[in-house]
C-alpha cells in the first residue's frame, strides 16, 4: 500500500497498515521531512508523540512510490485532491485500486471526490475511508472505529481488512456518496458547535446544534441520494459527534476562537493547519441553493466565516426561526 499525504491522517493511516504487516510506502512533498521521519520514526511536525513503525517507508519522489502499488490511498487536503489526481494518472500502474481518506468537497464547483476519481482515473477499483477517527489517537493505537465505501464490495472488504486491528474496526460499505457527504458536511457543523462553546452557549445549545445538525445533513443527503442508515452510521452521526465535541478537531477550534472574538484569519494563524470547513461551507451552502434546501445552521457557519453577520447575530437569527415540526413530512420515504 502507498499512502499520499505525509500529514497527520496520511501519517497515522501509513503506520496503521504497517503495525498489520502490509508492506507500506509513505509519500509526501517534504524530502526533508521525509527524511526525518524515516530516521527517527517520527512525524515531528504532526505527531510529535507517536513512535511510527521502523518498517514503514518513506518516498519523496512519487513514481518511486506508486511502482508496483496494488493500493493507492490518497490523504492530502481536499483543495489539494484534484491536482493529485492529475499527478497521478501518468505514473498509476494499469491495476492499481484508489481509496482515499480526504473529506471534503472539489473547491468551487461542489462536486464530490469519487466524481473527481472517476474522471481522471476512470475503470479503476476506488473506495472511501471515512468516520469518526482522529489521526493522533488512531496513531497511538486507541480504540477506533472506520468505514471503507466502495461500489466494489470485493474491494471495500479487502481494504477493510487491510486496516482493521485490535484497536481499530473497519467496516464496510457501499454508499460512496453518503460516506463523503457525512465526511465534508460535519465539518461546518463543528464550527457552529465550537462557536456556541465558544460563547460559553451551554450544553443544551451544543446537543440542539448537533441534532438539528443532523437533520441538515439527512435533508441534503436524501436530496442527493444518500442513504439515511450511512448518514446515522459512523461516517455520518459518529464523525458529526466527535468533530463537534473533540477539541483535536481543528474546525471545532476554529468555531470556539470566533466564539470568543478572535478574528478569523487570526484564528487560522493559531490553528497552523489546514480548515477544512473554510472551503467545505461554500459548497454545502452551493448544493442547498441547488436542491432548494434551507440549512439555516450550515447557513450561519458560511455568513459567520465570510463575515456577513457577527456570530451573537448568527445565533438571534437562528433562534428568531419560526416553529415548525421538527422533521420534514415523507423525509424518510425512500420509494
Amino acid at each position: 500500500m502507498v499512502v499520499l499525504g505525509a500529514g497527520s491522517w496520511g501519517t497515522a493511516l501509513a503506520a496503521l497498515s504497517a503495525r498489520n504487516g502490509v508492506p507500506t510506502r509513505l509519500w509526501g512533498r517534504d524530502a526533508a521531512a521525509l527524511a526525518a521521519i524515516a530516521q527517527t520514526h517520527r512525524n515531528q511536525r504532526y505527531l510529535p508523540d507517536v513512535e511510527l513503525p521502523p518498517d514503514l517507508r518513506c518516498e519523496s519522489d512519487l513514481a518511486t512510490a506508486l511502482r508496483g502499488a496494488d493500493i493507492v490511498l490518497i490523504a492530502v487536503p481536499s483543495h489539494a485532491f484534484a491536482s493529485m489526481l492529475a499527478e497521478l494518472e501518468p505514473l498509476l500502474d494499469a491495476d492499481s485500486a484508489i481509496a482515499w481518506a480526504t473529506k471534503g468537497f472539489e473547491p468551487g464547483t461542489g462536486r464530490f471526490l469519487h466524481e473527481l476519481v472517476a474522471e481522471h482515473l476512470p475503470g479503476r477499483a476506488t473506495a472511501v475511508v471515512t468516520g469518526p477517527s482522529f489521526a493522533r489517537e488512531v496513531a497511538a493505537g486507541l480504540p477506533s472505529a472506520v468505514t471503507v465505501h466502495s461500489e466494489d464490495e470485493a474491494f471495500a472488504r479487502q481494504l477493510a481488512g487491510l486496516l482493521h486491528a485490535p484497536n481499530l474496526r473497519a467496516y464496510s460499505g457501499s454508499d460512496v456518496l453518503g460516506g463523503e457527504l457525512g465526511g465534508a458536511m460535519k465539518n461546518v457543523l463543528a464550527v457552529a458547535t465550537g462557536i456556541a462553546d465558544g460563547m460559553e452557549l451551554g450544553l443544551n445549545a451544543r446537543a440542539g446544534l448537533i441534532t438539528r445538525g443532523m437533520n441538515e445533513m439527512l435533508r441534503l443527503g436524501m436530496a442527493l441520494g444518500a442513504r439515511p442508515e450511512t448518514l446515522i452510521g459512523l461516517s455520518g452521526l459518529g464523525d458529526l459527534v466527535l468533530t463537534c465535541t473533540g477539541d483535536l478537531s481543528r474546525n471545532r477550534r476554529l468555531g470556539l476562537a470566533l466564539g470568543r472574538g478572535v478574528a478569523i484569519d487570526e484564528a487560522l494563524r493559531q490553528i497552523g493547519q489546514v480548515v477544512e470547513s473554510v472551503l467545505t461551507a461554500d459548497e454545502v451552502n452551493r448544493l442547498a441553493l441547488k436542491h432548494g434546501l434551507d440549512l439555516p445552521i450550515s447557513a450561519a457557519v458560511h455568513a459567520v466565516l465570510h463575515g456577513e453577520v457577527t456570530p451573537v447575530d448568527a445565533l438571534r437569527r437562528l433562534m428568531a426561526r419560526e416553529q415548525k415540526a421538527e422533521y420534514p413530512p415523507g423525509l424518510f420515504r425512500t420509494n
